[in-house]
């Protein structure tokens, strides 16, 4: 099994907002962006953008101070004076807040089209919710149809709401999907499915994903990802596209099919050479002499190490994989 943290683009947008409790368009987005401004997050850097372009919430100029950050929740700084937090369902529910009635419906609506909704809560309140949408990378469905024409069955790990994650996996078909998992539980997630009996390949990119990819039998890291992911893992990739998965799993199983070759070449053409050379036909008149048994030596070398450069000739460019 093959799992996948990250299946999307990761360059997230907001494509909609909804302000309650009586705050405008503008001041909750300058709002959010303000306590998001010190996170380095690919959705941080979203909220920031939406803010800057759009005039009146930027104009209002709003700095957060006191960032925090809350793993796997959300994001917590005082802006103007005021308790600002922007986070998901987990955040929520460690606050124990519940969705106002006037923004259940459009939250609930955004859910089921499978984006991700980040909450704004000011002082203890919730003032409004942001809509944000990523989209699938062309890469990754190819790659996990790839996959599972091999056999291989993918899960996807992901901190975002169980109804985004399903949207998700069900357009790339997705075998198995954990979702609302908190950074430090993608270990757990890895240990369950080898609970199962199963052998995991984990691909990885984050610093939180490094527990789980030394976990798995094998740990394989995005290049373009975090020193610690790559350290932790087994295998690294030279670049970031998950079809490179498909490569080196052929790469790998070409390599094997290569040293049983190889195995059995060098014990049969010893099965046979080894005897000749002891004199087992000496009572036939056939006696391999030293030279000729250290030419054939040498020619079982130069036989294995040209089968050996075939794997050369084996595409494993991740362009080779489409949908």
């Amino acid at each position: 099994m093959t799992v996948y943290p990250t299946l999307t683009e990761g360059r997230h947008a907001v494509t909609a907002v909804a302000p309650a409790g009586g705050v405008g368009e503008e001041e909750l987005l300058a709002l959010a962006a303000a306590a998001e401004s010190d996170s380095e997050h690919p959705v941080a850097r979203a909220i920031v953008r939406a803010a800057a372009d759009h005039p009146a919430a930027a104009a209002l100029g709003y700095r957060g101070s006191g960032f925090s950050s809350m793993t796997g929740r959300g994001v917590r700084a005082s802006v103007i004076g005021s308790d600002v937090a922007v986070g998901g369902p987990n955040m929520l529910r460690e606050l124990a807040l519940d969705t106002p009635a006037d923004l259940s419906g459009i939250i609930r609506e955004w859910v089921d089209r499978g984006a991700s909704v980040l909450h704004v809560v000011r002082d203890g309140g919730i003032i409004g919710a942001l809509r944000l949408e990523d989209r699938v990378r062309d890469e990754s469905r190819a790659a996990v149809k790839a996959l599972q024409e091999r056999g291989v069955k993918v899960a996807m790990i992901t901190g975002d709401a169980r109804q985004v994650a399903d949207a998700v996996g069900a357009e790339l078909s997705i075998d198995e999907v954990f979702a609302d998992v908190l950074p430090q539980d993608k270990d757990s997630k890895v240990a369950e499915l080898q609970s199962r009996g199963l052998k995991v390949a984990m691909v990885g990119d984050g610093v939180n994903d490094a527990p789980a990819l030394a976990r798995s039998e094998v740990g394989i890291a995005i290049g373009a990802g975090t020193d610690v992911a790559m350290e932790s893992a087994g295998v690294v990739l030279a670049g970031n596209d998950p079809r490179s998965v498909l490569a080196m799993i052929d790469l790998s199983r070409a390599s094997y099919r290569k040293m049983i070759q190889n195995l059995v070449w060098a014990t049969g053409y010893n099965i046979l050479a080894v005897p000749l050379a002891a004199g087992v036909l000496a009572f036939a008149g056939f006696v391999l002499s030293p030279a000729a048994g250290a030419v054939l030596m040498s020619v079982s070398t130069i036989v294995v190490a040209l089968n050996a450069q075939l794997l050369r000739r084996i595409d494993l460019s991740p362009e080779r994989i489409t949908t």
